[in-house]
């Protein structure tokens, strides 16, 4: 008999949008590994000594480390049981049970960003446009995938007006109806 493989959430959606805090709770609250392919980016920039506005020209320049990336996301939901966290984790996840994207307007999610490194929202607005210009561009070059295309998504939730706890109990409320109904 074939063991049946754990739960599989995907949390995408562009950078400040609430997508890394929602994962982690779920991960929590559902007991299910965390795996973000953004830390990944974060270290692998660390590592080189470059900021996020360099990697992303690395990057672009180079589509062997967002392959690395996708073949990560990719073995990690072979295995189940998982909430994966990345901008193309509802593309390339492997039989998701459930596809989440989140979002909200440019400058609340800057306004975000700029909070939680304390750095300055004129910059981190232009390095996250920049970011997510690249993004889009290398995406449709390397896959073909046009991010634009929320119609592969079960719920799409915009968090501008919620705080991270009614956006969390939101989600668990879906994620439970969810294992109720499968």
């Amino acid at each position: 008999m074939k063991a049946k493989r754990g739960l599989v959430i995907t949390v995408a959606g562009p950078h400040g949008s609430g997508r890394s805090t929602q994962a982690t709770k779920l991960a929590e609250v559902f007991s299910l590994r965390y795996v973000s392919t953004g830390t990944l980016f974060r270290e692998r920039a660390q590592q080189l000594g470059v900021s996020l506005e360099e990697m992303t020209r690395i990057a672009t320049g180079d589509d062997a480390f967002d392959r690395f990336l996708d073949d990560r996301a990719k073995e990690e939901t072979r295995k189940g049981g998982v909430v994966l966290d990345a901008t193309l984790s509802g593309w390339v996840a492997v039989k998701p049970d459930l596809r989440i994207y989140l979002t909200a307007p440019l400058d609340v999610r800057v306004k975000r960003i700029a909070g939680r490194e304390n750095r300055d929202v004129r910059e981190v607005e232009k390095e996250t446009t920049l970011r997510e210009r690249n993004e889009l561009e290398r995406f449709r070059r390397y896959y073909d995938f046009d991010l634009s295309d929320l119609s592969i998504y079960d719920v799409i939730l915009n968090t501008e007006h919620f705080d991270a706890d009614i956006v969390a109990n939101i989600l668990k409320n879906v994620v439970e109806a969810y294992m109720v109904a499968r």
